[in-house]
């Protein structure tokens, strides 16, 4: 049977009233999960959390083969015979890798959550050096991730896509009249404020979205623009100040530094002998699709209408973990980035678990979230641009809060 999607919850909640939006109704009637973390951790067989650091260093080697061997094959590119086979083999090339090199990435990430091994030094040992080759620094991505993890869903704890609120986008508060349903208020509202007839029209919302997805990912490691705002623009990943980290994490924000300038120092020399292009065409165009995918990722895996936040009197670890969204992109895709999207809820509820161990833990999740646990099967490109239409602020008041346009 095929998991429910988000749509389908929608209408379980539904209990007549013609005149309400479903999305209303959704939001009128939503009741926050009661389950406590133990009950949930209770319904998953105990094997399906032991890690095994023999298998999690089989799947980084077989990633970093695979990204070696597409490199291996991109030095013959050159060689076809027309300058339209050869455009057409490069970007071939930088999408297929670009998307092969996520996998990697998310190694690191399990590193940085404890579930590539119970060995902590074999995990920062992995975490560094996956995370490093990719310009990323890896104990402080670690922190400002765990952030995220224990606050998700959270309005004041959570540091990554947390919404604005109604009064932070420079909106007027809005007043309703007496049996006016809020949805359609609130749409009728937002349509007669000024800047609407700019950030309405499908054009501005199709740029703004590419612009974010190009430049969401580096601008998050310079800025963490997905969470508070640091002293400096460059701070975030990279200076060992509060607020962001406390003095006892400087030693490993340095050590991770270094690991990024050792990359970068490794990429130059490469650039010097083999030539700024061909660095550029073999690594960095792979890398710029692989931080679209990044951002794509995680934006649909936090951001959507009917997913809510909560304010700190409602909100618990548990119900903010369930307030991620678990989707597919496909058999192939799935495997490369070890199934990150399709178990986002089960890694969110118990971030030591390993990804390999997962899919069959969200058969065991769903069952037991009931619905609680939401899926989502519309197409990606469909999603994306929805979700950017649709997601732009929260209200101001309120202990449980569902995006607004």
């Amino acid at each position: 049977m095929a998991p429910p999607n988000v749509d389908s919850q929608v209408r379980q909640r539904i209990v007549g009233d013609e005149e309400v939006s479903p999305k209303a109704l959704f939001e009128r009637n939503y009741v926050p999960m009661d389950l406590t973390i133990k009950e949930i951790r209770e319904a998953i067989p105990a094997h399906l959390f032991i890690r095994n650091t023999t298998k999690s260093i089989m799947y980084a080697v077989k990633d970093v083969v695979t990204v070696a061997f597409l490199m291996y094959c991109a030095t013959f590119i050159d060689t076809l015979p027309s300058l339209t086979l050869r455009i057409s083999a490069w970007v071939t090339y930088s999408i297929i890798q670009g998307t092969v090199m996520v996998g990697p990435f998310v190694l690191g990430h399990e590193c940085g959550h404890g579930a590539f091994s119970d060995n902590r030094t074999i995990n920062t040992l992995f975490g560094w050096v996956l995370h490093s080759a990719f310009l990323v620094p890896y104990h402080t991505f670690q922190i400002a991730h765990s952030k995220h993890h224990k606050g998700t869903g959270s309005m004041t704890k959570d540091v990554d896509y947390v919404p604005l609120t109604r009064s932070q986008r420079g909106l007027p508060p809005i007043t309703l009249d007496e049996g006016t349903d809020s949805h359609d208020h609130e749409h009728h509202h937002h349509h007669h404020h000024d800047e609407s007839i700019l950030t309405d029209t499908p054009l501005y919302n199709l740029v703004s979205l590419v612009s974010f997805l190009v430049t969401g990912w580096p601008l998050y490691i310079l800025g963490n623009i997905h969470g508070y705002e640091p002293p400096k623009w460059v701070v975030a990943h990279f200076q060992p100040v509060p607020p962001q980290y406390e003095p006892y994490q400087r030693r490993n924000i340095v050590f991770s530094n270094f690991g990024v300038a050792l990359a970068a120092s490794i990429l130059v020399l490469l650039s010097i002998a083999l030539g700024a292009r061909t660095i550029f065409m073999c690594y960095a165009a792979p890398y710029l699709v692989m931080n679209v995918w990044l951002v794509c990722i995680t934006y649909l895996q936090h951001t959507d209408p009917k997913v809510p936040h909560f304010r700190d009197n409602t909100w618990n670890f548990q119900r903010g973990a369930a307030c991620s969204v678990d989707r597919s992109f496909g058999a192939v895709v799935n495997h490369l980035h070890h199934h990150i999207s399709a178990t986002h809820q089960c890694h969110h509820m118990f971030t030591q678990m390993p990804f390999y161990n997962a899919v069959e833990a969200t058969k065991y999740l769903k069952a037991k979230l009931g619905k609680y646990y939401i899926y989502d099967e519309t197409p990606i490109a469909i999603a994306l641009y929805r979700n950017w239409r649709e997601c732009k602020f929260v209200e101001d008041e309120g202990d449980i809060l569902f995006y607004k346009k």
